[in-house]
């Protein structure tokens, strides 16, 4: 919407309306209050100012990819952090649970929840190993259900798979947060979600005082 700007000067003078007044009149509420003084500071900010926190954006966006790039060197794993998106390993991980995965070389044993990618799916699965062994090769071999299903997870599996093999494997589950993910979940169902809150924190950070 539009909305009248009013900045009251020392001698009493009243800027004029910076975009038609239209809700001139309206009660002094907290959110249009805040749209006000967001749209003010960006009106007043110079282009040195703005530069500055344009970068400072940057710096922000940097310091998490190498946050990111850390964890996955100190955990082993492509994706140290991920969500669980669906019930299938209820009641034991609920949907918009954060897991944290670490690899190493240690062998899977039975019972381990870990994480893995199938050829042609782009979602990662979260679910459980039921079976692991060495094949006469000496490969890895495991086979994995959601503790919630019925069936093992050969069905999910691509076409002639039979078993999990390691590099198939992103993490094993060594801690989690319940229902922390749900934010992500919500962004993933509505998308224009996920652009306001970008949008919004990309504002805050580009009119944050200095």
């Amino acid at each position: 919407g539009q909305h009248c700007w009013l900045d009251a000067r020392p001698n009493g003078a009243v800027s004029p309306p910076a975009m038609g007044g239209v809700l001139d009149g309206l009660p002094d509420l907290g959110f249009v209050a805040g749209v006000q003084d967001t749209y003010k500071t960006l009106r007043d900010m110079n282009k040195r100012q703005v530069l500055t926190q344009l970068l400072m954006l940057g710096l922000i966006v940097t310091s998490a990819l190498m946050i990111w790039k850390v964890l996955m060197l100190w955990t082993g794993s492509e994706s140290p952090v991920v969500v669980v998106l669906s019930g299938s390993m209820e009641p034991g991980y609920q949907r918009g649970d954060i897991l944290f995965l670490r690899l190493n070389e240690r062998p899977f044993t039975t019972g381990e929840v870990v994480v893995f990618n199938i050829n042609g799916r782009d979602i990662p699965i979260v679910h459980r190993v039921i079976r692991a062994h060495e094949d006469e090769d000496g490969v890895e071999r495991i086979l994995t259900k959601g503790d919630n299903n019925y069936g093992d997870d050969r069905v999910l599996y691509a076409r002639g798979q039979e078993w999990l093999a390691r590099e198939d494997i992103m993490g094993r589950a060594t801690a989690y947060l319940p229902h922390v993910g749900m934010v992500t979940i919500i962004m993933n169902d509505y998308p224009v979600v996920k652009f306001l809150l970008i949008g919004v924190l990309g504002l805050l950070v580009v009119t944050g005082k200095e």
